[in-house]
């Protein structure tokens, strides 16, 4: 078996170095000391069927230091999965094998490369085999010790073994050698392993080059009862060649095709394409990626003369919704209490994971349920999904299927000031490729619009206030994504404001003082603000002398009233932008709206000037 993995291991690094002097770029070195590790990993230890890759008894791998994405391709086409000649393709622009993984490559599950998260995504795999599928899959996530800098690490480690995940194995390649300097602790295996044991980890500190302790680690690893397992490998960056080996200022550059690389393959010595393939199947256990579809909810039940939060109604539908369909699951970050995530709780607390003030794991272990066939819906404050921006990103390259909901929005908020005033967060998910912006108005709007976003498949962001305002729509009423209301309209109408949120009740109380001065606006519900109606605000603008007055509880760069202008830039229409400016401060709802000019008696002025 050793001989039979050292030889596996040579030909992963002789295709690495091949495929990326090919390409002229990428990242050989760090794939070099990986290479035993991996060959361990796909030749030995994991289970998985070579002719499915969402089979859902596999043993899940995530390359969380996805620079060494030809090591993983060379992986699967050692293990017959890609035909040899493919790794020639690698980086270029029609080719699935790519510079960093991405799912256009099915074996990979989840997008990696932007360093440090995927012991998270791993986390949210490992959440779903245990608590949910009831599967008797392991996952394995391979880190980088450069990337143990990054805090998401910690934060996954720390809730790996909050949740007892001993189905969740890392392996750390410490190689010591970072992009421009030697990494932290450099060869310090002993610190490594003391770090994770200090988060409730059992730690084991290896040669990362000798299969005699590579071996027994990952089987002492699955043997674990209750703890996830950190293994700690000492390697060499470049391994097996020795200009390369141990060496600086080689991070992310190719061998120049020629008598460099000529240098590099003696040295590597001959590959065996002859070696047979050994590769364990996985148990025919439970789980399942089947999705089955979002059935109808219970329809909104509100006493018409209540006045409620949106962020309530997001609650009430949630908890609905999780009734409605079993694969439906909520995480939060400790402000569940506050984004109504409770309601679900209560209901369905085998569904729910509280992930703690942690945003950046909160959105990471959401995508590793999203890619094991879960929907899940990631709350917290609008503000701080801002903290994991980048999670929320890669989530994109991901392909996930994952809810985003952002409570506390704008300076509505009131006296807490603007550290908690979620201001920039439209911007940010419009700027997500793929990804549906939905702002409701009153509670049966979010209830519905919660329905919506587990129906559509991809990214969804739902915006909710935390002041409560009156019901604007009766229970039966509909809110397809790609929608808006018109909910005041006539023929005299000088002006369309168009509205979403808090600031659209701000408009309402706007019509009734205009309708007392003689002045008729017609009133627009921007419920969806991505994708947005271009048909219906070009005909409501046509009708209204072409000028639209837009308001937002939101920056105005990049917001209600941009996407709103990128509809109608070309039709000729003048767009009015009221938005909040300037960095906000303390204060009541009330005095804040005026403040920053987003109030009635700010649109009023408003339309009173053109």
């Amino acid at each position: 078996m050793k001989d039979f993995l050292k030889q596996k291991a040579t030909n992963l690094r002789i295709h690495s170095v091949i495929s990326t002097s090919e390409a002229g770029s990428g990242h050989p070195t760090t794939c070099l000391s990986a290479a035993d590790i991996v060959s361990a990993l796909f030749f030995h230890a994991m289970r998985y069927d070579t002719t499915d890759a969402q089979n859902p008894n596999n043993d899940r791998f995530i390359l969380s230091k996805g620079h060494a994405a030809p090591l993983l391709y060379a992986a699967y086409a050692e293990a017959g999965i890609i035909p040899i000649e493919k790794l020639r393709t690698l980086r270029q622009i029609d080719s699935i094998l790519e510079g960093h993984p991405t799912p256009r490559f099915e074996w990979t599950e989840v997008a990696t490369g932007s360093l440090g998260q995927g012991l998270s995504l791993g986390l949210g795999m490992a959440l779903n085999g245990k608590y949910l599928d009831d599967s008797d899959y392991r996952v394995y996530v391979l880190l980088g010790d450069g990337e143990t800098a990054e805090g998401g690490v910690w934060e996954a480690a720390a809730l790996a073994s909050h949740y007892k995940l001993n189905n969740l194995i890392g392996i750390v390649d410490v190689n010591a050698l970072g992009q421009s300097q030697r990494t932290m602790y450099a060869f310090d295996v002993d610190t490594y392993c003391q770090r994770f044991e200090a988060f409730g980890w059992q730690a084991i500190g290896i040669d990362g080059h000798d299969f005699d302790e590579i071996l027994p680690a990952l089987d002492k690893a699955k043997a674990s009862d209750e703890k996830p397992t950190m293994i700690v490998a000492k390697t060499f960056k470049g391994k097996g060649i020795s200009f390369l080996e141990n060496a600086d200022n080689w991070h992310g550059k190719a061998l120049a095709q020629g008598e460099e690389l000529d240098k590099a393959l003696a040295e590597l010595g001959p590959l065996q394409s002859d070696v047979p393939i050994q590769i364990k199947s996985p148990n025919a256990v439970n789980g399942s990626v089947d999705r089955p579809a979002v059935t109808e909810c219970e329809s909104p039940d509100y006493p018409a003369d209540e006045e409620i939060a949106t962020r309530s109604g997001y609650g009430e539908g949630l908890a609905k919704l999780g009734s409605a369909n079993p694969n439906v699951v909520a995480l939060d970050g400790d402000t569940k209490n506050s984004t109504y995530a409770e309601e679900f709780m209560t209901l369905h607390p085998n569904r729910y994971f509280e992930m703690f003030i942690a945003e950046q794991n909160l959105v990471g272990a959401g995508i590793g349920l999203a890619k094991r066939g879960k929907i899940p819906f990631v709350s917290t404050f609008a503000a701080f999904l801002s903290r994991a921006y980048d999670q929320i990103r890669m989530s994109a390259i991901s392909q996930a299927n994952i809810k985003y909901a952002g409570s506390h929005c704008g300076i509505s908020i009131g006296e807490d000031g603007p550290s908690q005033m979620g201001l920039e967060d439209i911007a940010m998910f419009r700027a997500i490729p793929g990804a549906v912006v939905l702002y409701p108005s009153d509670a049966v709007a979010a209830e519905r619009l919660v329905a919506e976003a587990a129906a559509y498949e991809g990214i969804v962001y739902l915006r909710t206030s935390r002041p409560k305002t009156p019901l604007l729509y009766d229970a039966n009423e509909r809110f397809p994504i790609g929608g808006c209301k018109v909910i005041r309209e006539s023929s005299e109408d000088r002006v369309t404001i168009v509205a979403a949120g808090v600031a659209l009740h701000e408009a309402l109380k706007a019509h009734e003082i205009l309708a007392e001065e003689g002045i008729a606006v017609r009133i627009i519900d921007l419920y969806s603000v991505k994708p947005i109606d271009k048909e219906a605000l070009r005909k409501a603008a046509s009708g209204t002398n072409n000028t639209l007055i837009t308001v937002e509880d939101h920056y105005p760069e990049g917001g209600l009233g941009d996407a709103v202008l990128d509809a109608v830039a070309t039709e000729g229409v003048c767009v009015h932008k009221l938005a909040v400016t300037g960095v906000p401060r303390s204060g009541k709802p009330e005095e804040l709206l005026e403040h920053h000019g987003i109030s009635a008696d700010a649109i009023v002025k408003k339309v009173n000037s053109l």
